[in-house]
């Protein structure tokens, strides 16, 4: 569908500053959302919403369902009684510039459990009837995943597939048992998704006052420590132990001469059809009731995937396989309606996927560091060929800052050698007539400047941060997701700045 045209921020919520270790949707997410309203920003971009897993990567997440309760913010918890100043007191001190995970979440960990413990005495009677009422309409999620973290936890965090086998393969009389067993920290796993639910509806609905909307994101692909492949082995491609017997990722490209070797499941397209796509429905659904806009991380794995034996150490030894293709959306659309979805169709691009994402007429993505090196598709991220029916990005929670790619070094995080760079720096150079002093607002004053509908722009670069704020690094397990800004960094000056630019190309309401 066509966007109106407008622009807006990158932003994970980890990322927005605060005094507890990382950042909440509580307070210091409002004060986000009023710089983007007095910036007349329209749209605030996030990357996916669920509890990260493996390498604190939230598209790694355990739940394709689930919030991720570290959000939760430990100011609206005291508004609400369920914990006291005095016990925020106590909260140690971490960096302010980055997230410690380990540390961070251990001691958040025991607030939120600190709250829980709570809740039945403190909370008021509207809130504990909301909660009851939460946990009967989300029961075919909720009841799963409150078990499998509850079991997670009891296991050290290990993997399910490590657990004993009755568990692992869910013998439904060892799961009662646990259940029994395990009820007070399901019902804890229960309570902190109602508060996140709870705090998150709270946000949404003071961005829509504030002329907001939020753009969330899903993986096409699930973690397989989770409790979507836990719960539901039969819509994976596993073994009898439950292990991945083809897995995804993307063959050789821009960041990686072995490809990306991602590990996820592969779904078994076959069940999910004699299904009439039920997972799917429900996990559209789902997030549409948290999210405006979608953004689909590998949309073109609908049309074809990359499958990688479960056994293989890289992404090279794989193949394409058919996706769903048309089959989903089309059904997507009978169950749902229309749907606001962009999709991201970065990587090896055929015909048949802008086919596929041209037919529901879903924007793609341009990304404009990808517009002057040595690619034979460079010049299709330049503005002269946008259709007015995309999403432009100076670069995205995978691409270094716009700074930082400017300044890069030869293999550092991507497969470009030390001529290819300059050359791309002197095209870049060239196109924009510019000094490369503020390459940052040079890409942005770009597309904003284009026929794009839609331009979003990471937070860094609006504040011109070099690679220590880069969010990712593909194929990388660790340093990643870390970054978090200060609000003397994002100064008066820019906001006014942006605000300037988004009234001179028309992007306001």
């Amino acid at each position: 569908m066509n966007f109106p045209r407008a622009s807006g921020i990158l932003l994970h919520p980890t990322s927005l500053p605060g005094p507890y270790g990382l950042g909440e949707i509580g307070p210091q997410a409002r004060l986000f959302v009023d710089k983007l309203q007095a910036a007349k920003q329209q749209w605030w971009q996030i990357l996916p919403l669920g509890p990260t897993g493996y390498a604190d990567s939230p598209y790694q997440s355990l739940s394709t369902f689930a919030g991720n309760p570290q959000w939760i913010s430990f100011d609206l918890l005291v508004r609400e009684g369920l914990i006291s100043r005095s016990r925020l007191a106590r909260f140690p001190e971490f960096p302010r510039d980055h997230v410690d995970f380990g540390p961070v979440l251990i001691a958040r960990n025991e607030v939120l459990q600190t709250a829980c413990r709570s809740f039945d005495t403190r909370a008021g009677k509207s809130k504990r009837e909301a909660f009851e009422h939460f946990c009967r309409k989300n029961a075919d999620w909720l009841d799963d995943f409150a078990l499998f973290f509850a079991l997670k936890n009891a296991h050290e965090l290990k993997p399910w597939t490590t657990w004993e086998p009755e568990l692992a393969q869910r013998d439904p009389a060892a799961l009662r048992a646990a259940a029994r067993k395990l009820r007070t920290a399901i019902r804890n796993v229960k309570i902190e998704q109602f508060l996140f639910a709870d705090q998150w509806a709270r946000l949404r609905k003071y961005c829509h006052k504030r002329g907001v909307q939020i753009v969330g994101d899903i993986p096409i692909f699930v973690a397989h420590d989770s409790a979507d492949v836990w719960a539901h082995p039969e819509l994976f491609h596993l073994d009898e132990r439950g292990f991945p017997t083809i897995v995804a990722g993307v063959p050789p490209d821009y960041f990686s001469a072995t490809g990306q070797l991602w590990g996820n499941p592969l779904y078994r397209w076959d069940v999910h059809r004699q299904t009439g796509y039920a997972w799917w429905v429900k996990r559209m659904r789902h997030i549409f009731e948290q999210v405006d806009i979608v953004r689909i991380d590998h949309f073109r794995g609908f049309e074809a995937y990359w499958e990688i034996p479960g056994r293989e150490t890289t992404a090279i030894n794989g193949r394409w396989v058919p996706g769903p293709g048309a089959e989903l959306f089309n059904t997507l659309i009978r169950e749902l309606g229309r749907l606001p979805i962009i999709a991201e169709d970065l990587g090896v691009i055929t015909p048949a996927v802008e086919q596929l994402r041209d037919q529901f007429q879903f924007p793609g993505m341009r990304i404009l560091q990808f517009a002057f090196g040595n690619d034979a598709k460079a010049a299709d991220y330049r503005p002269e060929s946008y259709p007015p029916n995309c999403a432009v990005y100076s670069g995205t929670h995978d691409n270094d800052t716009t700074v930082g790619w400017f300044r890069s070094e030869p293999g550092k995080n991507s497969t470009r050698s030390r001529e290819d760079i300059e050359k791309e720096r002197r095209a870049i150079l060239d196109y924009l007539k510019t000094d490369g002093r503020e390459i940052h607002w040079d890409l942005i004053r770009l597309a904003m400047r284009s026929k794009a509908n839609t331009v979003v722009f990471p937070l860094q670069d609006i504040i011109g941060l070099g690679t220590e704020a880069r969010m990712n690094v593909p194929g990388t397990t660790s340093g990643n997701w870390i970054w978090r800004f200060t609000w003397e960094q994002l100064t008066p000056a820019m906001e006014e700045r942006l605000r300037q630019l988004t009234e001179e190309t028309g992007r306001v309401a």
